[in-house]
Formats: structure tokens, sequence, C-alpha cells
């Protein structure tokens, strides 16, 4: 049997590309640079598969172009805001992703910048830098940060990720509020002591971090929007490692800018991989923390999430329904 032609976008793990240069007839992307879409259009004139990352899109252009040989694409990664799914879908071309492998690693980073923004973390080691060595000693009101213990932390989206950050939270003394459509189980809730909230605006209004874990759907998109914002305490701090669409950008500027709210920490921003200078110049400022989408960036993930796509692939080519099957949204 002739093996698939597979075509990567990016340069994967070495373990990754050894098994599938094994198992497929592999193109790589040895330079590691994003593919110019002049050259994603040829991909998808040879390849059976195609393998994008974020950084790829996938339209309904470049879908309609497609060779009748492409068969699937299988993303290298969760979100697929890239790829115009409905266009996949009509062309009868599979679309996959990676979902579940990256939990822990971004529930460690969204506790991570949890920490950091209160405690002033980041400005911190830069003043050290600064200071080139002369540092003068500590003083009783210099780099003063705000306490998280005991602290309320609302969490929109209590899905993995929402649940493997309170589980972080509570081990640091954070009271657990969220808002999601239904509540989690009943165990779940008594395990983390967490209180649901029916209402957004209600909840938003009361928290003193907010961090969003929510997808991206047509109707999250801008969900916290300048309103929303405008319900958090002067006080409160503001985290985003889910998708940078979910946020009305500009709104969050302004409310940084004006100091409506403490600080903020973002990994995701809304027309990525452009960061809008605004926001590079409030972190320059030290009134807000970014960074480049770096929440599942670990070998662990990485590998795990170029063996789901190599499993989806073979289930695909064995003539069987890839388990990591990303269908139209039907909201």
């Amino acid at each position: 049997m002739t093996k698939p032609r597979v075509v990567l976008t990016r340069k994967l793990p070495v373990p990754v590309e050894q098994r599938m240069g094994e198992l497929f007839d592999l193109v790589p992307n040895p330079d590691d640079q994003a593919l110019p879409q002049e050259a994603l259009l040829d991909a998808v004139k040879t390849a059976d598969v195609l393998v994008p990352t974020l950084t790829d899109r996938i339209d309904a252009d470049l879908i309609r172009s497609a060779g009748d040989q492409l068969r699937m694409i299988a993303n290298f990664g969760a979100g697929t805001e890239h790829i115009d799914v409905e266009a996949a879908n009509r062309a009868g071309i599979i679309v996959t992703n990676t979902p579940g492998v990256l939990t822990e690693d971004t529930a460690d980073m969204t506790m991570a910048l949890i920490v950091a923004v209160p405690r002033r973390l980041v400005e911190g080691s830069q003043a050290l830098l600064d200071m080139n060595g002369e540092w003068k000693g500590w003083s009783p009101n210099w780099m003063l940060g705000r306490r998280i213990f005991g602290k309320k932390l609302g969490i929109v989206g209590m899905g993995r990720i929402g649940t493997a950050v309170a589980r972080r939270a509570k081990a640091f003394g954070l009271s657990i509020h969220y808002h999601n459509r239904t509540p989690v189980a009943d165990q779940t809730q008594a395990e983390l002591n967490a209180t649901y909230w029916d209402d957004l605006d209600d909840m938003l209004a009361r928290m003193d971090i907010v961090t969003i874990h929510a997808p991206l759907t047509p109707q999250t998109r801008h969900m916290i929007d300048a309103r929303r914002l405008g319900l958090l305490k002067r006080e409160a701090y503001f985290v985003n490692v889910s998708r940078g669409g979910i946020v009305d950008e500009a709104a969050l500027i302004d409310a940084v800018d004006k100091r409506r709210i403490a600080g903020a920490a973002l990994d995701v921003f809304n027309k990525m991989p452009h960061v809008n200078p605004r926001l590079l110049d409030l972190c320059r400022e030290h009134r807000i923390t970014l960074l480049p989408h770096m929440g599942s960036a670990t070998l662990e993930s990485r590998i795990e999430m170029g063996e789901r796509v190599l499993i989806n692939i073979r289930v695909v080519f064995d003539g069987h329904r890839p388990p990591d099957r990303v269908l139209p949204s039907r909201r």
C-alpha cells in the first residue's frame, strides 16, 4: 500500500517527525518558517494530508484550490479558528485537532500568570537588570504587589483547563468561582469548594482575579467587552491564556491604560502573530504582562500533540473515523 503523503507546515519535535517519517511519505519544513500562502497552495495540490498550525490560514479559497487527493487536514493544535472547517467539510476533507493534551501545561502557565502579575515578578526581574548589579537594597515600600491568598478567582469556562486551573488556585488559597453554561459535576464542585455563577456580569463585578478558559465561538467572540471590563473592580487583575478573540483587545487596553483595572496578563491576542503596539507600550511600562503564546510550550505537550496527529492520520487511512474529528459549528 502506498504511504500517504503528509506535508508539515512547521518543524515538529524530532521524535514526532522520526515516527511520521517511518509511517508516511513525509514532507517536512526544515526551515521552521511559516509557509507563505503560495507554498500552502502548492502543498494542498500534492498532499494527501496537510498538517498545519495556528500560523497557517486555511481558508475557503485555499481549500477550493486543493487537489482531489487531499483527504485530511490534521491540525497540530487544539484551536481550529484558522481553518475554514465548514469549507473543508463541504469538500469532503476531514479536519482533526489535538484536544486534551494541553490541559496541564496551560493550567500551569495560567497559574504562573495569576501569581506573576499581582506580585510584579516580571517587573522585579527587569529592575535588577536595569540596575546592572548595583541594587541599592530593600526598602519597605519598594516593589509592593498584592497578596493572592484569600482572593476570589473568577474562571470563565470550567472545562478541562478551567478545572485544572481551579485545582491549582485552591492550593494557593484562592476561593474558586466560575461561570459556565452549566454547573460542573457535584463531586468536582465539592472538591473545589467552588461557587457557580449563572450570570457572568454578577461574577465579574465581585472577583479579584478573572481568567478566561472558554472556546472561541461566534457567541464568545468579544464576550469580554468594554461594558464587562467596566464591571471589574479597580483592584482586579485579568488573565487570558485561552483565545484572543474572546476579549475586545482595544477595550482591555483602554481599561489598563486608564487604570480602571489593576493589571492584566495575555498569552493570546486578537490578530496573532501580530501584537497590538499599544499592548507592547503597556508591557514596557510594566502595566501588563505579555507572553508569545507559550501556554502549551513544553516538550512533553508538543510530543503528545504530534502523537495525536499521527493517530488521527493512521485511523483515517485505515478507513475509520478519527478520534479528534472537528465538525462545523452548528451554534
